[in-house]
């Protein structure tokens, strides 16, 4: 059974597109059910309407990581790295440092 969150948090986004809450809402919501596909679309979304959002750029990370897309996943924690220092963001940071350097040892 899908994600009970999931569809209110369309409607919300049907009614306003650029609500990054929502978009981060629906990302997270999908990666609870394991549909990390859907998730990283919506993460994407989320980083575009707000591109300061760093807990955005953790878990759309986590999403590539999970689909094995090693390359993007090695970019979007290095510019998520950028923007949570940027915000200090320290505990987002250090999760993206962390990601970022198990990608390197394998």
């Amino acid at each position: 059974m899908p994600n009970p969150r999931i569809e209110p948090l369309k409607k919300v986004l049907g009614m306003d597109p650029n609500d990054e809450v929502a978009w981060f809402g629906l990302g997270k919501a999908y990666m609870d059910d394991g549909n990390f596909e859907e998730a990283a679309k919506a993460l994407r979304q989320c980083i575009i309407v707000k591109p300061t959002y760093s807990a955005a750029y953790y878990a759309l990370a986590q999403s590539l990581h999970k689909l094995n897309l090693v390359d993007e996943c090695r970019t979007v924690c290095g510019t998520g790295i950028e923007v949570s220092t940027k915000n200090g963001d320290a505990m987002v940071t250090k999760n993206l440092e962390q990601l970022r350097n198990s990608l390197q040892s394998s």
